[in-house]
């Protein structure tokens, strides 16, 4: 479904913007640290969480390294595996924000190997 693990996609120095949680975050009391989330939902955040299916064979892994079309190293996955619900290889990552818009391909570093992948939007398995 692209529910975020907690130690994996998410943990205690995780902004929920960047997670693409700032749903569940609720301004209406103060508490610490809103002062930087409330900046990041105007501003914007230097990487998000997204969402991606592999189009060539691979499984992709915790940590494996995201580049962009040219090679550059743009983010890390954070979790992954192949899902036989959908049949594809899905997984997790952190990208620079400039890197994260949906339908991007991007390539996932897998044992000193680019394989292709494509940004999708959430949930991977729909019914």
């Amino acid at each position: 479904m692209g529910y975020c693990l907690y130690g994996n996609d998410i943990n205690d120095n995780t902004s929920p913007i960047s997670a693409g949680l700032g749903w569940v975050t609720k301004f209406t009391k103060e508490f610490v640290g809103d002062n930087i989330i409330k900046k990041a939902k105007l501003e914007g955040t230097e990487s998000k969480l997204i969402a991606f299916e592999l189009l060539d064979r691979g499984i992709p892994r915790k940590d494996y390294e995201i580049e962009d079309v040219d090679g550059n190293l743009i983010g890390q996955v954070t979790s992954g595996t192949m899902a036989p619900s959908v049949k594809k290889a899905i997984g997790m990552g952190y990208v620079k924000s400039e890197h994260s818009n949906l339908g991007n391909k991007i390539f996932i570093k897998i044992r000193n190997k680019s394989i292709s992948a494509e940004i999708i939007k959430l949930p991977f398995y729909k019914s």
